[in-house]
C-alpha cells in the first residue's frame, strides 16, 4: 500500500499561460512531487496549450500532458476555481488543493456573470459545481484558515498542504540591510484599499507606495529599502507578499481577516494585527510611527515568521511525503 502514488500518475489541473501565486504553487507542488519521486504531470487547460508554461516557471522544468489518463490507480488535483475537472472523470481518485476559499465563492460569481462568454464555455464546458456532500474527494488545504473553514462545512479529514515563497526573495535577502531604510509604508493596491485609503488620507505626510505595474526585482528592491508593510485585504489563503515583505526585513501589519486571523498563518505578534475598523485608524498609525522610530527593534520582533518562511520549503517536502505515502493510502 506504501508504494499506492509512487506507481501511479498524478495530473494538476493548472490555466495556461497566467502568472498569478496560486498558479505557481501549482507549478511548485508538480516539482516537489517529481523531485520526491513522483510521476506527476500538469495538465493545462486554456486557450494557448501549444506553449502552456509560462516563461517565469518554466524552471521548474516540469513536463505536461494533454491528456489525463482516467484509472482508478490515478490521482487529479484541482485548484478550488476548477473544481468542475473533477467531474469529466469517472475511475481517477480526485483531489481539491484548497489555494482559497473566498476565491472559490467569487469564481462562482463570475461565472454566473459570464455563462454565455464563449470562451468559458470553450473552458469549462458543462460547467458543475461542486457538492460539499461528496465524500469521495480528498481536500488539501493550503493554510489553517482553510482548513477550519471546510471542517465548518462538515468535511471530516482535511489534509494541510502548504506552499513555499519563490527562491527569488529568499536567496536576494540573505544580508538585509536593517539600518539603512526610508520612511516607506508599502501595500497592495488590489486588496484591501478601501480602508488603505483612510489611513493614507489620515495621514497625508507618509510615503505610502503601492505595489503596482512592478517586476519581480522591483517589488524586492522596494521592500529592502521600506520599513513598513501593510495589508488589509481579505486574506483568502496564505498570502505571498506579507511573506514576501517580511522576508525582505519589513515590519508587517495586517488586519484579522481570514488567513490573517490565525497565528499558524501569519505568525507574527498580536500588536501588529488590527481590525479594519476606523476607531482603529490612530492606533495603527502610531504602529506605523513606532517601527519608523524604532526600526531596528520591531524589525527583530519578525525574526521567528522569517525563520518559518525560510524553513517552508523543506516544511513542504514533509508535508507531501506524509500526505501521499503515509496518510492517504491509510484511508
Amino acid at each position: 500500500m506504501i508504494q499506492m502514488f509512487r506507481d501511479s500518475k498524478i495530473f494538476v489541473v493548472c490555466v495556461s499561460k497566467y502568472t498569478t501565486g496560486g498558479i505557481e504553487l501549482l507549478h511548485q507542488l508538480v516539482y516537489k512531487l517529481n523531485s520526491l519521486g513522483f510521476k506527476a504531470y500538469m495538465f493545462y487547460v486554456g486557450e494557448d496549450t501549444e506553449n502552456p508554461t509560462p516563461d517565469e516557471y518554466k524552471k521548474y522544468n516540469i513536463q505536461y500532458v494533454n491528456t489525463i489518463e482516467d484509472d482508478s490507480k490515478n490521482l487529479i488535483i484541482v485548484p478550488e476555481v476548477l473544481t468542475m475537472f473533477l467531474y469529466r472523470y469517472e475511475k481517477i481518485r480526485k483531489a481539491i488543493w484548497w489555494l482559497s476559499i473566498d476565491n472559490y465563492y467569487d469564481s462562482i460569481k463570475i461565472l454566473e456573470k459570464n455563462k454565455d462568454n464563449e470562451k468559458i464555455k470553450a473552458l469549462l464546458g458543462d460547467f458543475k459545481y461542486f457538492n460539499f456532500e461528496d465524500n469521495n474527494i480528498i481536500h488539501l488545504a493550503q493554510c489553517e484558515y482553510i482548513t477550519e473553514t471546510l471542517k465548518e462545512k462538515n468535511i471530516p479529514k482535511v489534509y494541510y498542504l502548504s506552499d513555499y515563497l519563490n527562491r527569488d526573495f529568499l536567496e536576494n535577502n540573505l544580508d538585509n540591510d536593517l539600518f539603512n531604510r526610508e520612511n516607506i509604508v508599502v501595500y497592495n493596491p488590489k486588496k484591501g484599499l478601501e480602508f488603505t485609503e483612510k489611513l493614507m488620507k489620515a495621514h497625508k505626510s507618509i510615503n505610502w507606495r503601492p505595489i503596482i505595474n512592478m517586476s519581480r526585482q522591483e517589488v524586492i528592491d522596494l521592500l529592502k529599502k521600506s520599513k513598513v508593510y501593510i495589508d488589509f485585504g481579505n486574506h483568502p489563503g496564505k498570502d505571498r507578499l506579507p511573506r514576501e515583505a517580511a522576508i525582505c526585513g519589513c515590519c508587517v501589519i495586517t488586519d484579522k481577516k481570514g488567513s490573517a486571523k490565525y497565528f499558524k498563518d501569519v505568525p507574527i505578534d498580536a500588536s501588529f494585527k488590527f481590525e479594519d475598523e476606523e476607531k482603529n485608524i490612530p492606533l495603527i498609525l502610531n504602529k506605523i510611527s513606532e517601527c519608523f522610530e524604532n526600526f531596528h527593534t520591531e524589525s527583530l520582533k519578525f525574526d521567528n515568521y522569517r525563520a518559518i518562511i525560510r524553513n517552508s520549503e523543506k516544511d513542504f517536502e514533509q508535508q507531501i511525503l506524509d500526505i501521499f505515502e503515509k496518510q492517504l493510502v491509510t484511508q
